[in-house]
């Protein structure tokens, strides 16, 4: 498994090294009427890669932690449960006898 994702970020970085070379051309954004930003294409790409993934990142991240600290206290509870329950440590009842023998009439 460790093999697949470092093959897979291998690959992303290749892809985004050819975007890169082939793609090295300055372009202007306009941010608003008297603010112009001249930038390279690949860092205008990458920011708004970052800026979608960052976010939903930290969703994930935070839902992450929220659910195994839930996991966790529920782990506690039920092992607290389980320990508060008093062990029937005394030995069983002894066999009862078996019934006599009783001498019945022969019909």
């Amino acid at each position: 498994m460790q093999f697949v994702r470092m093959l897979f970020w291998v690959l992303i970085l290749a892809a985004l090294l050819i975007f890169t070379a082939f793609n090295w051309k300055p372009v202007e954004v306009q941010i608003w009427t008297n603010l112009v930003l001249e930038t390279k294409i690949p860092a205008l790409v990458i920011v708004a890669f970052l800026l979608g993934l960052v976010p939903t990142w930290l969703i994930h991240r935070g839902t992450r932690w929220r659910l195994n600290r839930r996991i966790s206290h529920l782990e506690n509870a039920a092992r607290g449960t389980a320990s508060a329950r008093p062990l029937d440590t005394s030995p069983p009842p002894p066999p009862s006898p078996p019934p006599p023998d009783v001498d019945r009439p022969l019909p």
